[in-house]
């Protein structure tokens, strides 16, 4: 049994509740797809949860433009990875300020593993945004439906799974193409040895499925299993707007999941 988080964007109170309902489970293994950092107010004390209580992490693209430079990003993404930077440059524990750019330097862009899913061992991929293009491919639902192409060229990436966030809707892509949302499958998808599917596990920090509750996944067996927890996003928003290099509006959308 392990869980997947994606997407924190340093929204501390919505990466408390998760990390609690993962122990509260007793999930031991945590795996992370990236967007650590990003839109939020606390960095520092996200990276320190991530480092600390994940087997890994891989590079999202908030990650990547805080560690390098942002690239194709709005106004308001841009500088809160500026922002970011700063305040992890700025930190006068020098241990510390090394142990946060040594864990960004060292993400890998995409992770795959064979393991034991139920009675099938299968091969999962995972990655921020999706198979082809890891670090900043979006696979929005409507794919299926305008671009089928797009969709069939994914799923030649992969061989049966492919867990994926980036953005923050969460659902299963099917290779006939097609998508399902969590509620069409009862919050539960079960794996299936000839089905290949990608998984979109939704948003830890900054949910834009319309519901404005945490999203993460957790695998038992052959299932896995969407979950959404509540949490305070008015202390995230309060926290956000006090902070001038920050934009309102990544705190307003927090209240609408947008």
């Amino acid at each position: 049994m392990f869980a997947i988080i994606s997407d924190i964007h340093s929204n501390i109170e919505a990466l408390t509740v998760v990390l609690g309902d993962i122990e509260k489970r007793g999930i031991k293994k945590i795996y992370c797809l990236g967007d650590v950092v990003g839109y939020g107010a606390n960095p520092k004390e996200c990276l320190n949860l991530i480092m600390e209580k994940t087997e890994w992490c891989i590079l999202g693209n908030h990650d990547y433009a805080v560690f390098y430079e942002p690239t194709n990003f709005n106004y308001a993404a841009e500088q809160a990875s500026f922002w970011t930077r700063e305040v992890l440059e700025t930190e006068p524990d020098s241990e510390k300020r090394r142990d946060w750019w040594s864990f960004l330097g060292r993400l890998a862009m995409r992770k795959r593993v064979r393991t034991k899913l139920g009675p099938t061992v299968t091969t999962v991929d995972f990655v921020h945004a999706s198979p082809r293009k890891p670090i900043n491919e979006y696979i929005f639902p409507d794919d299926v439906y305008t671009n089928p192409i797009k969709v069939r060229l994914l799923f030649e990436k992969i061989k049966h799974l492919c867990f994926v966030g980036h953005t923050h809707l969460p659902g299963v892509f099917l290779d006939e193409p097609d998508f399902y949302l969590p509620d069409e499958l009862g919050h539960v998808y079960p794996i299936i040895k000839s089905e290949t599917a990608i998984i979109n596990i939704g948003s830890v920090g900054q949910p834009r499925d319309g519901d404005p509750r945490a999203s993460y996944v957790y695998i038992n067996g052959n299932e896995v299993n969407f979950i959404r927890l509540e949490y305070d996003y008015t202390k995230t928003q309060d926290k956000i707007r006090a902070i001038e290099q920050l934009d309102n509006f990544n705190a307003d959308r927090l209240s609408e999941g947008r």
